[in-house]
C-alpha cells in the first residue's frame, strides 16, 4: 500500500517494508482528483444521503482544511465535521465517507509493519493479542490483511472485489472473546480501557498499547488480579468492553473493504451504494432492530422540531390574510399608499388528532413510530386519540400515553392488551373501517384531523370505500399516509387507489418524509 503525507508526497510502501503513517490523509485522491474536487466531491456524497449542506458550508469546510493543514487526519475528520454537520445522527454517514474520500492510503496492503499471515488462525491470533492491547494502529493494519486475506472474491479483473461480510463470516472475530477473557484471567490482567488508545471513529492514532490491557478498571483491576472488586461485576465490564472492541474492529473490516472497491470502482459510487443511510432515511418497512432503536432515539427530537413549527405557522396563521377594501380604505388617509394593511382576523384553535393505525406485520413499525411521534406533540392539539386494527378496531391512547418511548414494546403491549384481529390475524381493511364508522364515529368532529396509516393491502377482503366516506363526511380532513412506494399502490391485494379516490393518499417511507407531511398537513 502506498501512503502519502500532507504534501501529497509518497512517503511509503508496503514493498519496502516501511510503516505507513495512520494521521496523514491520502494525498491523492480515490478518483485522483486535486484536494478541492475531492471535498467537493465528498460535500456531494454527504447531499446525496440526505445531509444538507449549502455553498457557505462547503466553504467553510475549505478554509477548515487551510488552517489545520493536512498532517493530522483525525483533526480534519472532526474540523469538517464541525463545520459540514448539524446532528448527531449524521455522524455515522459522514465518517464512513470520509473514509473513502479520505482514506489512510491507498493500495492492497494496509503497511503492514509485520509479514502477513498465512492463514485464518494466525490472523485471529494476532487480532486477539492486538484488541487485548488495544493496539489501534495494530488493528488497522490487520483489518487490511483479513480482507486481502479471506475477503476477495471474483476470478476475473472486472467481476472480482472485496467482500466485508465474506471477510467477517470467516473471521468470526466475535468468537475471540472467550479467548481475550482466559488470557487476562491468566495473565492477571485487568481493565485499562480507559487508556488503551480506543474510542468511536478512531482511525488512527491511538498508542501502542502494548502494556496495555481492554477491561474497564486500569491495570492490575481486572477479575484475575484478586484486588478489591474483582468478580462477576468485573467480569461484566470486561466482557462488554472487549465486545465493543471487537464490534470495532468489525467496522474497520467494512471500512478497509469499502476503501479498497472504491478504489476500482470509484468513490461516488460506493458511497451511493456501499454506505448505509441514517435511521430517518431508512424505509419503515425494510428497518431492521437496529434501525428502529436508532429511530426511537429521533423522537423527542423530531417532535420538538415539529411542535416547533407547528407553533410558527399558528402564529402567523392567527393574522389572518390582508383585507383589501379595508386597506384601501385607510390608504385614502396617506394619498393613496397603503402604509397600513388591514387583516381579516382569524383565530385558530387547537385541532383535534385521530389515529387509525394498521399495526399488522411490516407495516407495525411504521404505525408504533408515528402514534409515538403524535404523541409527543400532543400540547400542540386540544386532543388526540389513538385507534388501532387488524381486522378489529380498539382504542389504544391509554397505551400510547402511559407507554414506554419504544416502538416495539409499544406494538407488544398493543397485540397483548388491545382487541384488534379477530378469527385470523391478516388485515382487512373494509372491516376495520366498518367497525370504526358504526362504534367510534362520535371521536370524529368538524375540528378533527384524521390520520390513517397503513400499506392499504386488504388481503383480498372488500375494501369498503363507503365506510371511509362517512368518516371523511364527518371529519374536517382526512389523510392516508401510506409507507409503500406510490409504484406498488395498484400491485397485489392492494386496494390504495380505491381510498386514494375518498381521501388524500401520500406515500410516507421514513422518519424524515414523515416529519415533512405533519408539518404541511396537520392542521393549524
Amino acid at each position: 500500500m502506498t501512503a502519502v503525507d500532507g504534501a501529497g508526497s509518497a512517503s511509503a510502501t508496503a514493498s519496502s517494508g516501511t510503516a505507513a503513517p495512520d494521521t496523514a490523509p491520502s494525498g491523492d485522491a480515490t478518483s485522483g482528483a486535486p484536494l478541492a474536487e475531492r471535498l467537493t466531491e465528498f460535500v456531494r456524497a454527504l447531499r446525496g444521503h440526505g445531509i444538507r449542506i449549502g455553498p457557505g458550508e462547503t466553504v467553510d469546510a475549505a478554509a477548515v482544511l487551510e488552517v489545520l493543514g493536512l498532517a493530522d487526519r483525525e483533526r480534519i475528520r472532526e474540523g469538517l465535521a464541525a463545520a459540514l454537520l448539524r446532528a448527531d445522527r449524521q455522524r455515522a454517514v459522514f465518517d464512513a465517507a470520509f473514509e473513502l474520500y479520505f482514506p489512510l492510503g491507498v493500495g492492497e496492503l494496509t503497511g503492514a509493519w509485520e509479514a502477513p499471515a498465512v492463514d485464518r488462525d494466525e490472523l485471529r491470533a494476532r487480532i486477539a493479542a492486538a484488541l487485548a492491547a488495544g493496539d489501534v494502529a495494530a488493528l488497522n493494519r490487520l483489518a487490511g490483511e483479513a480482507v486481502e486475506l479471506l475477503g476477495r472474491y471474483g476470478t476475473s479483473s472486472e467481476a472480482d472485489g472485496w467482500s466485508a461480510h465474506q471477510t467477517l463470516d470467516r473471521l468470526r472475530p466475535q468468537t475471540l472473546l472467550a479467548g481475550i477473557l482466559a488470557a487476562q484471567r491468566a495473565g492477571g490482567g485487568g481493565g485499562g480501557g480507559s487508556g488503551s488508545g480506543f474510542g468511536p471513529g478512531n482511525g488512527a492514532g491511538g498508542g501502542s498499547g502494548a502494556g496495555g490491557a481492554v477491561g474497564a478498571g486500569g491495570a492490575g483491576a481486572g477479575p484475575g488480579s484478586g484486588g478489591p472488586g474483582s468478580g462477576g461485576f468485573t467480569d461484566r465490564l470486561d466482557a462488554d468492553e472487549i465486545r465493543r472492541h471487537i464490534e470495532d474492529f468489525r467496522e474497520r473490516v467494512r471500512t478497509e473493504a469499502r476503501r479498497r472497491v472504491a478504489e476500482r470502482r470509484g468513490a461516488a459510487l460506493i458511497a451511493q451504494r456501499g454506505i448505509a443511510r441514517s435511521a430517518d432515511q431508512v424505509d419503515f418497512l425494510i428497518a431492521n432492530r437496529e434501525q428502529l432503536v436508532e429511530l426511537r432515539r429521533t423522537v423527542q427530537p423530531l417532535a420538538r422540531k415539529l411542535a416547533t413549527r407547528l407553533a410558527a405557522r399558528r402564529r402567523r396563521a392567527a393574522r389572518g390574510r390582508i383585507d383589501i377594501r379595508r386597506t384601501l380604505r385607510r390608504s385614502l388617509s396617506t394619498g393613496g399608499v397603503p402604509l397600513r394593511p388591514a387583516y381579516r382576523r382569524h383565530r385558530p384553535a387547537r385541532p383535534e388528532i385521530v389515529l387509525l393505525c394498521d399495526v399488522s406485520g411490516s407495516v407495525a413499525g411504521f404505525a408504533n413510530f408515528t402514534m409515538l411521534l403524535v404523541q409527543a406533540m400532543r400540547d400542540q392539539f386540544s386532543k388526540v386519540r389513538v385507534f388501532a386494527f387488524v381486522n378489529k378496531v380498539d382504542e389504544v391512547t391509554h397505551l400510547v400515553t402511559t407507554g414506554e418511548a419504544d416502538p416495539a414494546e409499544l406494538g407488544r403491549r398493543i397485540a397483548e392488551e388491545a382487541t384488534i384481529s379477530g378469527w385470523h390475524g391478516s388485515s382487512d381493511y373494509g372491516t376495520a373501517l366498518g367497525e370504526f364508522a358504526e362504534r367510534h364515529l362520535d371521536a370524529v368532529g368538524p375540528r378533527t384531523s384524521v390520520i390513517v396509516l397503513g400499506d392499504a393491502r386488504t388481503n383480498g377482503f372488500d375494501p369498503n370505500a363507503a365506510a371511509l366516506r362517512r368518516v371523511a363526511a364527518r371529519a374536517r380532513r382526512v389523510h392516508w399516509l401510506n409507507p409503500e412506494s406510490p409504484e406498488l399502490w395498484s400491485t397485489g391485494d392492494s386496494a390504495a387507489h380505491v381510498y386514494a379516490e375518498v381521501v388524500e393518499m401520500h406515500a410516507c417511507r421514513n422518519a424524515r418524509r414523515l416529519g415533512e407531511l405533519v408539518t404541511r398537513l396537520l392542521p393549524v
